[in-house]
């Protein structure tokens, strides 16, 4: 099967992390000038292949998604990891790692949005559900700016059995629900730990609170009552570096 990733953005970032798994990039006009040069330019250097077409055949892969006149096509279905391979990922990279659980997360731009605050802020990689929650698309990658091609992402079945096993393996699980028992900044999370972020609708299931170590909230000083999920995961993330960086300091 094969996969489209459309936009300058994403289609630069899969070229600078995988441009072995991409077979062809499209353009709906000569790229000569602009960043759809510079995106040229750097899949020759590539040695992917580069053609003209009509746009309406890049309107037709693109769908729904703005694709600024470039779309690549990949082989092959997103490369999700197992639990396993995320951690042993996450491993290599630090002793201390940083890993967002997402809990039904439906909606493809919080998805996107929350791998973007992964990538951008240097956290180790991103779980979800195989079943009820977004899959990463093409209107994901498009949202995440294409940073779904630098993250690890995995996808379990279960994720209190998931946040179970994290928490075997010394990481602290963190669920994020505006009725916590504490400030997220009042907890230490310089150690490795799993943030748990809810569903757009209903926050985190009742099993999910179970399974996590503690339940935090973002203090809210406004009227407005909640966060959106991917900003109150951005938040949080930040916390867990500032607290890193003040601890190294």
């Amino acid at each position: 099967m094969k996969r489209h990733l459309c936009g300058v953005h994403a289609v630069r970032e899969a070229l600078a992390s995988h441009a072995r798994d991409l077979a062809v990039v499209y353009f709906a006009e000569d790229p000569a000038r602009g960043p759809l040069a510079e995106v040229a330019t750097i899949a020759r250097n590539a040695r992917v292949t580069v053609e003209v077409r009509a746009a309406s055949e890049l309107d037709a892969l693109a769908g729904p998604v703005r694709h600024q006149g470039v779309v690549a096509i990949a082989a092959g279905d997103y490369p999700y990891l197992d639990l396993d391979a995320l951690l042993t990922k996450a491993s290599a990279r630090t002793q201390t790692p940083l890993i967002v659980a997402l809990d039904e997360v439906t909606d493809p731009h919080n998805l996107g949005a929350i791998v973007r605050s992964v990538v951008a802020l240097g956290a180790d990689g991103v779980i979800t559900l195989k079943d009820r929650a977004a899959p990463v698309t093409p209107v994901v990658v498009r949202a995440s700016a294409g940073a779904t091609e630098h993250a690890a992402i995995a996808r379990v079945v279960n994720l209190s059995r998931t946040l179970e096993a994290l928490s075997r393996k010394d990481i602290r699980t963190v669920g994020l629900d505006a009725d916590g028992s504490a400030d997220l900044e009042a907890i230490d999370l310089t150690g490795p730990v799993a943030l748990v972020v809810g569903s757009e609708g209903y926050g985190l299931r009742r099993l999910v609170k179970e399974r996590c170590d503690v339940i935090a909230r973002i203090p809210l000083s406004g009227p407005v009552a909640s966060l959106n999920a991917s900003v109150a995961a951005a938040i949080a993330i930040y916390e867990v570096t500032r607290q890193r960086r003040a601890a190294r300091d």
